[in-house]
């Protein structure tokens, strides 16, 4: 029969466990029951008009003209199987069938044989082409990435029987490339073995332009089922600070807190991508993976990281016929009617050492040079050029020739754009590029088209070997001074755009997930302000990212004010000295360093009062009260609040009133006067969302989450709980997250479910923090008094599980809707 064109539907069937079976049924009974199963596939896909495409082993692959009917072969042999020993997986894909000599080819069959290998025996899934063809009641098990690191897909299942999780990427922010890995079989089942027979770390490495990043990122993906419990990218191409990298990989995994203690007790793959500009933290990872036995690295960098646990992997060059496919694929692409031999093809590969960076650059020039004059060129010019690298060893001598052959061929303004796009970390937005370059739209896509910059989730990136190059040529101009100052203005007024430094609230909001995109950026900024005794102008923007550092890394923050503060010059503008010790203070203050903080405060404040400047003099005032209200001086923190306040009111200023009208409310409280204290904190919540600050409503809005609980309002309190720490989780909060878990577990414990309480309370059991009034070991007392009063094999059970939880998984179980 002859098979199906257009619109056709692909039905892939593998056996599940075949060599277990094997094994337990032994040879003959297991070569009957095969036979019986080829048996069954073959007539309930004819009945259904299919065709029989191929058969390997004990796998089948059988086109269809209509969905229905591929559907209903599929439910048909999965019933007649059931009752035997031998279970298949199902796959079934719609899409529009390209047929050649061979076979069908193209896109839609990868899509259902990655579909078929994600089923579990007996299961039987569907693609969303083949959802929309069918008039039968599918279950919708949501999008999936699937190992070849293509994008989501939803996935749908035939009937309604629960089987475990599908094989695919299930907790990942692994990035999709943008073409597939070509060769490199030998390599990944190498680097898969090792990570699944227990290897700690394993380091990748090779000169750049190997194609160690992309080939890490397949090998993360293959080995992922040995994870459960996640597996994470984490790139550490901006970072050049080794005390960085820790809270790096936190923030890729959305930890806060202790990173060892999140992963003491879970199995997940980390990803670290570029870690040979930080090498000296590589001490930071032995211990990490030390303290966390399920946890495994997988690195890529030029050079090992040498600790004991790690195993290196040293990636060759692709075989000539990987890097000939490589070639042929992205001239393809580049310029569709071009078709290169074999020969001509192996032949420029061989001059590039087979190396997949220097492959693409090449390939990127198809569209303005036949092969032939492209193979002229690099065998004129790659010699010249390779002479220039001295000491850098013979393929990094070739890649580094690469990239200057493919500058060299760019016209001036993309040369000079190529140049100065070095300067930006971590990549930028069109926008930055256009403002800090003076580059157009067109000369930025001129250069993605080349392959020298790529767009990745909305900003233009430079891969790190051809950023040194760029660097190298930027370094080597007379405008490197004008560029780099151009940089650090350019985010200085980003920061300022984030609205954070609490000194200066205004109207509008925080944007404090603008200071997440751009820190590596912003961190550069500071650096170069920094060396080039730019120090006011690292101040701006230090004191401008006043609460990110307090939210993300207020020990960072201190470093960078310290710093900054050690150079600044006698004629230092003092209103933004002032700014900037408050700040400092701030960062000490979360940071528990009492009393650096109150020294600290002391010289703003200082500052302040010898300008007149009554707005600082305030918020200074506010701060001193809060330490105030810590030791249990309340007489002093009723007068330091109550002259802030004073001044707040006189000026109109509500982000003022609403801290000064807070930390009144917390007076109140210790002073044993709850109703007085929840009137007070229930305005100054009020006036933080007034004022634009969600971080203080959040918090306000935890405190009188506290303090209904302690007048035994346990259905407001489990209100306000939940509400502040949906709030404080959108802003990444870690104090009021914290707080929010608190409350929520006391609450559960008075109304009496223990499992629910021992799990939210073992979530945040471990954790110590700060609250924006100050309340949060009060608080803590009085929630562990309530859970101390559950007893019983279900609390000590639900408390043991808690223990092992993550703050995010604590805070998904809190504001998880109550059965």
């Amino acid at each position: 029969m002859d098979l199906p064109t257009g619109t056709v539907t692909f039905l892939l069937t593998d056996v599940e466990g075949s060599t277990r079976l094997l094994g337990e049924l032994g040879v003959e009974t297991y070569a009957e029951a095969l036979a019986e199963h080829r048996r069954v596939i073959r007539e309930a896909c004819a009945l259904e008009g299919g065709v029989e495409v191929d058969t390997q082993g004990d796998a089948f692959f059988f086109a269809f003209p209509t969905a229905p009917g591929a559907l209903a072969a599929a439910a048909a042999l999965t019933a007649a199987l059931t009752p035997g020993p031998i279970r298949v997986r199902v796959g079934l894909h719609t899409g529009t069938a390209f047929l050649t000599e061979e076979g069908y080819v193209g896109g839609d069959v990868h899509r259902a044989a990655r579909i078929t290998a994600a089923a579990h025996g007996g299961q039987v899934l569907v693609s969303a082409s083949t959802m929309q063809l069918v008039d039968v009641t599918l279950r919708d098990l949501g999008e999936h990435r699937f190992k070849d690191l293509a994008a989501p897909e939803r996935v749908y299942q035939l009937g309604d029987h629960d089987f475990p999780r599908l094989k695919t990427l299930y907790q990942t922010n692994l990035p999709i490339p943008a073409n597939p890995l070509v060769g490199r079989e030998r390599e990944l089942a190498d680097v898969v073995r090792a990570l699944r027979e227990g290897e700690r770390v394993v380091t990748v490495t090779g000169p750049g332009g190997i194609g160690k990043t992309r080939f890490a990122l397949a090998a993360a993906a293959a080995a992922s089922d040995e994870f459960p419990d996640g597996v994470w990218f984490v790139d550490l191409t901006p970072v050049r600070d080794p005390g960085v990298v820790i809270p790096t990989i936190a923030h890729a995994l959305g930890i806060d807190g202790d990173i060892s203690r999140r992963l003491r007790d879970e199995r997940c793959l980390l990803l670290i991508d570029n870690f040979e500009q930080v090498v000296a933290a590589a001490g930071r990872i032995a211990q990490l993976v030390g303290a966390s036995p399920g946890t495994r690295v997988l690195a890529t960098s030029r050079e090992p990281l040498r600790i004991a646990a790690e195993r290196e992997y040293k990636l060759p060059p692709l075989p000539e016929s990987a890097a000939v496919e490589l070639f042929r694929q992205r001239v393809a692409r580049i310029s569709p009617g071009t078709e290169v031999g074999y020969t001509l093809a192996a032949e420029i590969c061989e001059r590039l050492d087979r190396l997949p960076l220097a492959i693409e650059l090449a390939a990127a020039r198809a569209n303005v040079l036949e092969p032939e004059s492209l193979l002229e060129r690099l065998e004129s010019r790659l010699p010249l050029l390779v002479s220039r690298g001295r000491d850098v060893p013979e393929r990094q001598r070739t890649l580094h020739a690469t990239i200057a052959w493919s500058y060299e061929l760019l016209d001036p303004d993309e040369r000079r754009l190529f140049r100065r796009f070095a300067v930006f970390r971590g990549g930028a937005t069109l926008v930055a590029v256009e403002a800090v370059t003076d580059a157009s739209h067109d000369l930025v896509e001129s250069l993605a088209d080349k392959s020298l910059v790529r767009l990745r989730r909305g900003r233009f990136v430079m891969l790190e070997t051809i950023r040194e190059f760029a660097r190298d040529e930027f370094d080597a101009t007379d405008e490197v001074g004008g560029i780099r100052n151009a940089h650090a203005r350019y985010f200085a007024a980003v920061a300022e755009d984030t609205n954070l430094n609490s000194g200066t609230l205004r109207p509008g909001g925080q944007r404090i997930e603008i200071a997440i995109a751009e820190q590596d950026n912003l961190r550069a900024a500071l650096a170069w302000a920094i060396a080039a005794g730019q120090i006011e102008l690292g101040l701006r923007i230090a004191v401008a990212l006043e609460q990110f550092w307090v939210a993300n890394d207020p020990s960072e923050g201190q470093r960078w004010f310290a710093a900054l503060l050690e150079k600044a010059p006698v004629g230092v503008d003092p209103e933004l000295l002032g700014h900037a010790l408050r700040s400092y203070g701030g960062a000490a203050d979360v940071s528990g360093n009492d009393e650096q903080a109150a020294r600290l405060y002391a010289e703003s404040l200082t500052v302040f009062e010898q300008l007149d400047d009554e707005s600082g003099r305030a918020t200074l005032l506010h701060r001193l009260g809060i330490q105030a209200i810590r030791r249990g001086e309340l007489e002093s923190a009723r007068e330091l609040v109550g002259e802030s306040h004073a001044i707040h009111d006189r000026h109109g200023y509500t982000w003022g009133l609403a801290q000064t009208v807070g930390a009144q409310g917390a007076i109140e409280r210790e002073a044993g006067n709850i109703a007085l204290a929840l009137e007070l904190v229930g305005k100054s919540a009020a006036l933080a969302l007034e004022a634009g600050s969600i971080w203080w409503h959040a918090g306000m809005l935890g405190e009188l989450a506290a303090l209904s609980l302690e007048i035994g309002q346990i259905e407001e309190a489990g209100r306000r709980a939940r509400e502040s720490l949906a709030l404080a989780n959108d802003i990444r909060d870690y104090g009021s997250r914290v707080l929010g878990v608190g409350v929520l577990a006391a609450v559960a414990a008075e109304q009496g479910d223990a499992g629910r309480a021992g799990r939210l309370w073992g979530a945040i059991e471990g954790d110590r923090v700060g609250a924006p009034l100050g309340g949060w070991l009060r608080h803590r007392r009085a929630s562990a008094a309530r859970i101390a009063k559950l007893e019983g094999d279900e609390f000590e059970h639900a408390l043991a599980a808690g223990r092992e939880l993550s703050l995010r998984d604590g805070i998904e179980l809190a504001l998880a809707p109550e059965h």
